[in-house]
């Protein structure tokens, strides 16, 4: 796999992350771009995992709630675009919203 590749692979979900990371740890060269969006894609789906969370509680306690902020849900499948679109231009730029909290908190 390339590193655009693997950039691209990192933001499908979960199991997508997995195998870009394995393909990106058996290169010998390290390429900046996978690594920079193997993160992003990790801190994509620790945000997506938390927001759910989140939202549940909310949703337990206040039902009524429930059809609107279950669109909060969506949140997440927008980043992995964005984020998508970033790895396919090749381009080092974090995600909206949360891109910039995750940037450099994991070392690939």
């Amino acid at each position: 796999m390339t590193a655009k590749t693997i950039s691209i692979v990192a933001y499908i979900t979960i199991i997508g992350w997995l195998i870009a990371y394995f393909q990106y740890k058996d290169h010998e060269q390290k390429s900046k771009l996978a690594s920079y969006h193997l993160g992003q894609g990790l801190g994509v789906f620790i945000f997506a995992v938390a927001l759910n969370i989140g939202l549940r509680i909310v949703i337990s306690v206040v039902p009524s709630l429930g059809t609107t902020l279950s669109l909060l849900g969506l949140v997440p499948l927008l980043l992995l675009i964005f984020g998508m679109i970033a790895a396919n231009n090749e381009a080092l730029k974090p995600v909206p919203l949360i891109g910039r909290f995750f940037e450099g908190k994991f070392n690939f």
